[in-house]
């Protein structure tokens, strides 16, 4: 059984590595994203359960610089320490878990999140590659990742997060129909090419700017080449960040008081 699980879990990693690293060279299969200022421009006033709560009240982030801070690919063993982290630094994430293997085995860990005040959404079912897959599979990898989550916490995710950063038309059409929006990122730690948390951490200073949204994993690397990095990487970027003026907040609240569109990317 052990031997089972580590080797789906090398293949996922295989596949998030592979993933991130073409996504990093290429880009996407194609779409046009959002940002985060644009969705909030023109967006109608909203009260104040619609931002981040900071230290002085309600965070608006079209007047304070905000980053969200994004987990993919748990829940896992790690999550327990990754929660103690962003508790201690009165941080909200967002999680974009994956059902087949992680949420279905740790759903105590996906209530625990929302029970912290993370968000809680998707990453699908089994990481599979929606553009490569048939539309009925990408409707299917979708609404089971989904109600996954659901069904562990009883809130259903609106946001999927594509494996691999990977969309098109297809996809989009298909998380329409759905009521998802997707959401990719802006700056990458790359914390699965390496163990070492310092160069992870120092990946995502560099590449992070106002309204980004940070890629990290909850993941765990039996061969021990990655991923085993990341969360002692965690509280460097979050202290540093917060010594520069940001303040964190989760995905839906970096957009508020816009709220995400069903069939639109932000970036």
């Amino acid at each position: 059984m052990r031997t089972t699980t580590a080797r789906r879990t090398r293949a996922l990693i295989t596949l998030l590595a592979a993933g991130a690293l073409a996504f990093g060279v290429s880009g996407c299969d194609g779409y046009t994203a959002t940002s985060p200022a644009a969705a909030r421009k023109g967006a109608p006033a909203a009260g104040t359960a619609a931002f981040a709560q900071g230290p002085d009240g309600a965070v608006d982030c079209r007047h304070v610089k905000c980053v969200a801070l994004t987990f993919d690919a748990g829940p896992s063993v790690r999550t327990p320490q990754i929660l103690a982290i962003l508790a201690k630094y009165h941080v909200h994430a967002t999680f974009f878990t994956l059902g087949k293997n992680h949420v279905r085995v740790h759903p105590e860990m996906v209530r625990d999140m929302v029970a912290q005040g993370h968000e809680v959404e998707t990453l699908t079912w089994s990481h599979q590659i929606l553009t490569k897959i048939s539309t009925d599979e990408v409707r299917k990898e979708i609404t089971e990742g989904r109600d996954a989550v659901e069904k562990a916490t009883g809130q259903r995710p609106t946001l999927l997060r594509p494996p691999q950063g990977r969309t098109s038309a297809k996809v989009t059409k298909v998380a329409k129909e759905l009521g998802m929006a997707e959401v990719v990122w802006s700056a990458n730690g790359a914390d699965y090419k390496t163990t070492d948390s310092k160069l992870i951490a120092s990946r995502i200073l560099k590449q992070t700017k106002p309204d980004g949204i940070i890629l990290l994993h909850d993941l765990v690397d039996p061969t021990n080449r990655g991923y085993n990095g990341t969360v002692a990487s965690v509280a460097p970027i979050i202290s540093t960040l917060q010594k520069r003026g940001y303040t964190f907040v989760t995905v839906k609240q970096l957009l508020a008081p816009g709220k995400p569109v069903a069939g639109k990317v932000y970036k």
